[in-house]
């Protein structure tokens, strides 16, 4: 029989099930059961600062130069969008990985689809509703690292 238990760190919930051995079936008391919540740290995400919400002043910076470079703004929202087309979809996946493992560094995930060498990314951030520094961040790299 499964045993289920909870954790909850800076405010996600995840569910682990152990699988016993058939003669050890524990007993699920519910008095006995505690769900922890933990305070976020001072670094989590929920902790994370709105002002780099992009101003006047940085789209007109920082944001011309990634226009110029093929992106466009999206005109049902304040969000940045640009198609990337590779050779085949193993540079396209190489590509989407390494941006992955920046967007797990920044807590800043793209909005992407992708089929065989095109891939598709909107950029927002969501904690602003609209562009951040972030965003500028991740598409700069993203140009950077487009073979």
């Amino acid at each position: 029989m499964p045993m289920l238990t909870n954790q909850v760190m800076y405010g996600i919930r995840s569910v682990a099930i152990h699988f016993h051995p058939a003669g050890l079936k524990p007993a699920l008391n519910a008095s006995r059961v505690a769900v922890r919540y933990a305070s976020p740290s001072p670094t989590s995400p929920s902790r994370r600062k709105m002002a780099d919400k992009l101003t006047q002043e940085d789209r007109d910076t920082q944001l011309q130069p990634l226009l110029q470079a093929g992106w466009k703004v999206q005109s049902n929202r304040d969000a940045i969008e640009k198609e990337f087309q590779f050779k085949d979809f193993n540079q396209a996946f190489g590509f989407m990985t390494r941006v992955a493992l920046l967007a797990e560094k920044m807590d800043h995930h793209p909005e992407w689809f992708n089929v065989y060498n095109k891939v598709q990314v909107t950029l927002s951030s969501h904690d602003v509703n609209g562009l951040s520094k972030r965003d500028i961040k991740m598409a700069t790299f993203m140009d950077k690292n487009f073979n």
